[in-house]
């Protein structure tokens, strides 16, 4: 949820810090701060708002030091103000602390500590953290056997940075389901939560696992697993490139992560496919070995959030249509508190762009116990889920920077779709004929996203006409039901239009009472035998006073006398519309949302990584 940094080293920590923070600025940005020694003291700048509000006070309230911690804020407790932003401090301010996450006995540690006469000053769960430090630090007078301590005593989700007057010469990290890295550097070294943060400083990166703690030096760093064992490992190396996690000439990073997306599906499906010359004839996962546990599968269970969960959704039509096998898909954040039933033969995929999400890792977590095979798709090289998950498949989608997730999801897409075809093959669904047409139609999908964006002024016309609806709704039929979620979330995520998807045969049983003259519904029309059933749900919505758009493959004109506006999408099998029917709906948020003078990149409220419950 929040970003957290910190450098120490021979540079001025200052610019360091807040260049560092502007590349975690998706994580939150409520508010932001940082804590520099200076060589005597431990000073702090904190504010309101964003990132480039502290970068305007460390401009006039200069900050000089070579060790510091930075951080910017989701809130969860406490409202966004200069005080509940971090750092937080303890008492004498010798301390500081920086935290991502959810410390959920806070109430009992404050007013525990409290009693002891403590006296806070923020509303914050992660104050307590800095006040619980010096508490141990005042019994163990070592920094690190204090965060330690401290570690043990907190209960919920951390990563926390912490540094200390009295040990000017290092930093202590230690982390808890939420993410924490280790940058090493040729004298420096950083902590971060993502690896955007120290590119432009480092390749060499340490994922710290759980419970660990990391103690940084500017010359080395010292490695303890949760008993205070010294732990060695082997730091993985950053192979993207630094200009991937910049604009490059786009206004915003979601419209260029749109733009991105034939690259990232072409990254993501090139190198699974087996190929005879020129034509595909098989699919390799080098990732998974597709053993007696694929064969003898009985079912096949998605979990996640969000927009991964929407992923899911297309997912279960994909599996079943090809596989022929039964697919349940939920959302994370219920499936633990259901008492699920999970059998042994049960391939169990979970989805996260993050890694992180701590309802998806929850549920993982669970399904492993109860003895399903896990299969992670996620696009975070060295993220928890990859880790703990039997196999993993990454998107290969390259850092996504922006909140609102776009070319995550499509490469989540081609990931199942390949899946499913694989399952297919090993099932002896289809024959083989059948196996490579469907392998050689997945080839043009991203020439074919790039047509729709090579058009987008047709998009760009209508929502510069549309913009200022008072109801959006998306509807549509099997596959396009579920595209429809997804198209839904996007809007309402960066625009705030209020926006809801629907299965088209379910408006008239609820969903029409709410359509007027106000109203926009957008359908989405990819399945050629119930374009009748779908134009005239748009007739039905038409004859209430709605605006209608139209997504479709449709060249024959079926939608010619219902529609109001049509956007079409390049021919390609049914099976694989939503990899094309996505992008105008994506398009159709991005810019609704700069129209309404929203940026696209930060909507209010919510963060890229959700690592709390």
């Amino acid at each position: 949820m929040c970003g957290i940094v910190g450098y120490i080293g021979n540079k001025d920590a200052t610019p360091v810090i807040v260049n560092a923070l502007k590349k975690l600025e998706y994580r939150g940005y409520d508010s932001a701060g940082l804590a520099v020694f200076d060589g005597q003291n431990i000073i702090v700048r904190k504010v309101k708002g964003a990132l480039k509000v502290l970068e305007e006070k460390v401009a006039k309230e200069i900050v000089k030091g070579s060790m510091g911690i930075g951080h910017t804020r989701w809130a969860t407790h406490g409202e966004p103000s200069d005080i509940n932003a971090h750092p937080h401090l303890n008492a004498d301010g010798t301390i500081a602390v920086v935290h991502n996450g959810i410390i959920e006995n806070y109430v009992k540690l404050k007013a525990w500590l409290q009693a002891q006469g403590i006296v806070f000053k923020s509303e914050t769960d992660s104050e307590v953290v800095a006040h619980l430090v010096d508490h141990y630090y005042a019994e163990t007078k070592d920094i690190a056997k204090a965060v330690y301590l401290t570690s043990r005593k907190i209960e919920g989700s951390y990563a926390l940075g912490v540094v200390c007057k009295d040990f000017p010469d290092r930093i202590v990290a230690v982390r808890k389901e939420s993410p924490l890295i280790v940058g090493l550097g040729k004298d420096e070294n950083f902590i971060a939560s993502d690896v955007p943060a120290v590119l432009e400083h480092t390749r060499e990166v340490i994922f710290l696992e759980q419970n660990e703690m990391a103690v940084l030096y500017k010359d080395h760093v010292d490695l303890f697993d949760e008993n205070m064992n010294r732990v060695v490992r082997q730091p993985f190396h950053v192979d993207w490139d630094v200009s991937a996690a910049e604009k490059n000439g786009y206004e915003h990073f979601m419209l260029k992560e749109i733009f991105e997306q034939p690259k990232a599906l072409n990254d993501t499906l090139r190198p699974r496919l087996v190929m005879e010359g020129n034509v595909p004839v098989d699919i390799n996962f080098e990732e998974i070995d597709f053993n007696d546990e694929w064969k003898n599968a009985k079912r096949v269970v998605i979990t996640a959030c969000g927009t991964a969960y929407h992923a899911g959704v297309v997912g279960k039509y994909v599996f079943e249509q090809l596989a022929r096998i039964p697919v349940a898909v939920d959302v994370a954040s219920e499936f633990r508190y259901r008492n699920p039933i999970l059998k042994k033969d049960d391939i169990f995929i979970v989805i996260s762009q993050s890694g992180e999400t701590a309802d998806t890792l929850a549920a993982m977590r669970l399904a492993k116990k109860n003895g399903a095979h896990v299969i992670a798709i996620t696009n975070c090289v060295g993220s928890t889920v990859s880790r703990e998950a039997d196999d993993v498949v990454y998107t290969w989608a390259g850092p996504e920077i922006a909140v609102a997730s776009t070319k995550a999801y499509s490469t989540q897409l081609m990931c199942l779709y390949l899946l499913a075809l694989k399952m297919a093959k090993i099932h002896n669904i289809m024959e083989e004929t059948e196996y490579r047409r469907l392998l050689a139609e997945l080839t043009t999908i991203p020439a074919k996203v790039q047509t729709i964006l090579d058009n987008k002024a047709v998009v760009q016309k209508f929502v510069a006409q549309n913009y200022n609806k008072d109801k959006v709704f998306f509807i549509g039929r099997l596959f396009d039901s579920a595209s429809s979620l997804e198209c839904a979330l996007k809007l309402k995520e960066v625009s705030y239009m209020h926006s809801e998807a629907f299965a088209a045969g379910e408006l008239k049983h609820g969903p029409i009472a709410l359509i007027d003259k106000s109203t926009l519904v957008i359908a989405l029309a990819t399945v050629p035998e119930l374009y009748e059933k779908l134009s005239s749900n748009i007739k039905e919505v038409k004859t209430r006073g709605a605006t209608s758009l139209l997504i479709t493959q449709d060249t024959r004109n079926s939608f010619s006398d219902s529609a109001d506006n049509i956007v079409t999408v390049p021919e390609t099998d049914t099976l694989f519309e939503s990899m094309l029917a996505i992008i105008p709906g994506q398009l159709i948020a991005y810019y609704c949302a700069v129209l309404r003078g929203i940026d696209p990149d930060k909507p209010r409220n919510l963060a890229k990584s959700v690592t709390v419950e």
